[in-house]
Formats: structure tokens, sequence, C-alpha cells
């Protein structure tokens, strides 16, 4: 049997694991700093969260040291395509050009962004740039 995928990522589980991308392997407390410098959140509530995505598998707890340090199980990239290849299913019935012109049509796209996507389609279309 292959491995279990986890589950997407509610909004709030997404937060965490943004933080956990950018600093690396973190405790709560410090995911809590980064989420909140102001302390409005309290540290229960992030080490609950946390302790749900590790049973979710959505981080994996390092539990050696006295301090538990949690870190993301998969990447940003993977992460982002599972939640972009959902949306695409459920929201566009499997049509990635009507995402698109959604995604470039809703706001204002940047000239680096429009240069990006115009490298990008030429990849797939097999000439390099």
């Amino acid at each position: 049997m292959g491995r279990r995928i986890p589950p997407k990522p509610t909004n709030s589980e997404l937060e965490i694991l943004r933080v956990l991308w950018v600093r690396g392997p973190s405790t709560v407390r410090e995911v809590l700093e980064s989420l909140d410098p102001e302390g409005s959140t309290g540290y229960t509530t992030v080490l609950k969260l946390m302790q749900i995505m590790a049973r979710k598998k959505l981080v994996q707890r390092d539990v050696s040291q006295r301090t538990h340090v949690y870190r993301a199980t998969l990447s940003e990239e993977d992460t982002q395509k599972r939640l972009v290849g959902d949306l695409l299913d459920r929201a566009f019935g499997g049509s990635a050009t009507k995402l698109i012109m959604q995604a470039l049509g809703g706001r204002k796209t940047t000239p680096e962004e429009i240069r990006e996507v115009r490298r990008l389609l030429k990849e797939l279309e097999g000439g390099k740039s």
C-alpha cells in the first residue's frame, strides 16, 4: 500500500504551513511569534492546531528534545499543486484555461508576472526561452 497523502489543509493550517516553509522546522512559540507578533493569539490555540496537523500528517513533530520542533510534511509547491488541482476540478470543471483566465483577468497583473506566464507557456510548448 502506498504512502497516504495528507488531507488538504484548512486556512488556519495553511497559515502555519507558510511559517514553516519560510522558517523551516520551528517550535510552537516560533510559529506563534511569526503568525502574531502582537500576541493576540494564544499559545495553546497554535499548539492545538499543530497537534491536529500532526495527527493529519500535515506536519511532523520531532520529540527528541524537550521543546518539540515541527516541520511541514509536504513542500509548499506540492501543497499548492494539490490545492490548485482541487480548485481546477471543483470550480472550473477541469479547465486550466478557465482557471488561468480568471486568475489573470480578476486582478492587476504585473509585467513580471506576464513575462513569467509567457516563459512558462513557451516551456510547455517545448521551446525553452
